[in-house]
């Protein structure tokens, strides 16, 4: 598998919170296991992520407090990263959160899916309609 076969997409979604509050939800595993995984736990840079009882271990490349998280899965031998960064509209100061993550072609439908449910679960958590 390298990169060739992964294509990158990016989708939005806007979220009624805070960045601050938003960003807990993203960068702590307590925040993640709310709504991205049914647990997470971390060691420095490290996370594993636990579905179901499987666990996939990212490592945590880059993050901005309040501003973005940048995560690459440790089984990926490509550049590919999954990245949740929080935008904030300088004039409604509508915040969005904006995913960037890889998938093969015929797994994006699937992909965006999947982030539209957990997302769905994170705006529950967060009380955001």
């Amino acid at each position: 598998m390298n990169m060739s076969d992964k294509i990158k997409f990016e989708i939005e979604f806007v979220i009624q919170s805070s960045p601050q509050m938003l960003y807990q939800y993203l960068a702590t595993p307590s925040g993640l296991s709310e709504w991205f995984a049914d647990n997470v736990n971390s060691r420095g840079e490290r996370f594993t992520f636990i579905w179901d009882g499987a666990e996939e271990e990212a490592k945590l490349l880059k993050r901005k407090t309040d501003e973005f998280v940048r995560f690459a899965w440790e089984e990926a031998d490509d550049d590919s990263f999954f990245e949740m960064k929080i935008i904030v509209d300088e004039i409604t100061k509508d915040v969005s959160l904006f995913i960037t993550d890889y998938a093969e072609e015929d797994e994006i439908d699937e992909s965006k899916m999947l982030w539209s449910n957990q997302v769905s679960d994170l705006k529950q958590v967060l009380g955001s309609s």
